[in-house]
């Protein structure tokens, strides 16, 4: 058997000790159903103690009369308004989330005890100072981070909260005990009555702050919005290529100057500039077409005290009849630049190293070998390269060269010998296996096939004719 407790703080669930309490579970029950501690304040917050709930009204309200039993709220009678509680002598306040009922002496009898519907909740262990005084009839099994928050809770001398802290739900998971004569469950959760809106001191969703604190905490939540805006435009710029990088500043030894006046030239700046420092350059920003002056400037000293100096006595001088303004400088496209150039010069000698591939151009692209000659320079040529180049040839010339007499041919067109390499003749003399007297292979029978082989080997041993392009007499390739 176990209640949800909804309050402002957090979900609650407390398991009710039926077989200990029962009268007192059945009381905490029935006033769960009909709804009776909605809206209820947690008043008497005692830190790493208690805090004590269940009367709709609370104290603060000079219309409360401290709650009643589900009994004398079904019969109206004055008289059943509390009943006697039993405390089970195995039950101790010896551990956190301990839930029991607040009891009061009987006026006639002290030893007995009447309990109403205020209970209250333990926030620490070993609270035994409250055995004998509140019967215990539950204990918190979910929601120990509610009475967390409950016990910082800030409240007054007396354990009010000073931020209303209160029940707004109540839910029964289960309940074993008939209902009693006369008991209506309400379709739905009833509004808070105005005598319980009366008693509200500060909301739950309102902020406990002062008028100075309010102040700081909006400028401080103003300041947080505009970081985080630039922090977003920064990383846009930088995906965009504006930027080197998104947390790059502007220097502090950089002067910003506007309203100038068309006339004011770079040397009058830096004449007039030059006394608070030396200055590394003076650039009067123009028009890119007209070359007109677009009447501001920027002037970077050698150190950031000289440009302080500058800001601190130059806004609002005349110059040239103009009036001019003076500001620390915000831009950092020079800085843009000199880092886009540095990293493009590391890219391209970095190309440039492995051989010039993949970064400047077609004239940087990496050469092949295989289809290109060492000796020609980069570039296109209207004359077709053969896959294999004057070098590949002259080694076979080189290999060739005690077997061949006489002179050799040029080549008009491609400029190169007709002389075949050493692999096309090797392979022009025979391209069969061991053969026999008559022309044919040992291990085949002689068919059509072999009249090929036949007449190939005619050919290659007739005086006059040419073995693969030379000639059985000797002399070199190609000579008549």
């Amino acid at each position: 058997m176990s209640v949800l407790l909804e309050t402002s703080a957090g979900d609650i669930v407390i398991d009710l000790l039926v077989d200990y309490a029962p009268r007192l579970c059945e009381n905490f029950l029935k006033l769960c159903k009909v709804k009776y501690y909605n809206y209820s304040p947690i008043h008497s917050v005692q830190k790493s103690f208690s805090f004590q709930t269940g009367d709709p009204l609370g104290p603060l309200s000079a219309q409360s009369d401290g709650g009643t039993s589900i009994w004398g709220l079904l019969s109206g009678n004055p008289t059943d308004k509390t009943f006697p509680a039993l405390f089970h002598p195995k039950l101790k306040h010896l551990e956190r989330g301990t839930v029991s009922m607040a009891t009061v002496p009987h006026p006639s009898d002290p030893d007995t005890r009447l309990a109403g519907s205020q209970f209250l909740v333990t926030l620490g262990d070993n609270t035994d100072y409250l055995d004998g005084r509140a019967a215990i009839f539950g204990k918190v099994v979910e929601g120990f981070d509610a009475l967390e928050k409950i016990n910082e809770a800030i409240a007054d001398e007396r354990g009010y909260p000073l931020v209303d802290i209160r029940i707004k739900h109540t839910v029964v998971l289960d309940d074993p005990y008939p209902d009693p004569a006369g008991l209506r469950e309400p379709s739905s959760s009833p509004p808070p009555s105005k005598s319980q809106l009366a008693t509200v001191r500060i909301g739950e969703d309102e902020e406990l702050l002062d008028e100075e604190a309010s102040e700081e905490a909006a400028q401080q939540a103003e300041r947080r919005r505009k970081e985080r805006e630039a922090a977003a435009q920064a990383l846009t710029l930088e995906m965009m290529g504006d930027l080197p990088f998104a947390e790059v500043k502007p220097p502090e030894n950089v002067l910003f100057v506007c309203k100038l006046n068309p006339v004011t030239t770079d040397e009058d700046l830096e004449l007039i500039f030059s006394r608070f420092g030396k200055i590394l350059s003076c650039e009067v920003i123009r028009d890119g077409k007209t070359g007109d002056s677009l009447q501001y400037a920027f002037i970077e000293f050698e150190d950031k005290k000289s440009c302080e100096e500058a800001y601190y006595k130059m806004d609002s001088v005349l110059i040239d009849d103009r009036r001019i303004h003076v500001d620390f400088s915000q831009s950092v496209s020079r800085l843009s630049d000199v880092w886009r150039s540095e990293t493009n010069t590391k890219r391209k000698s970095a190309a440039g190293r492995r051989g010039g591939g993949g970064w400047g151009g077609v004239r940087e692209l990496e050469k092949w070998r295989k289809y290109r000659d060492d000796e020609d320079e980069r570039g296109y040529d209207e004359s077709y390269k053969m896959v294999h180049g004057v070098e590949e040839l002259r080694r076979h010339e080189r290999e060739d060269g005690a077997k061949d007499d006489g002179p050799r041919e040029p080549d008009a067109a491609y400029g190169r010998d007709r002389s075949p390499p050493k692999k096309q003749r090797d392979r022009s003399r025979s391209r069969s296996p061991r053969r026999d007297r008559e022309g044919r292979p040992d291990d085949r029978p002689r068919d059509d096939r072999d009249r090929g082989w036949e007449r190939r080997d005619r050919r290659h041993h007739e005086p006059g004719q040419r073995d693969g392009g030379r000639d059985r007499r000797g002399g070199g390739y190609g000579r008549r």
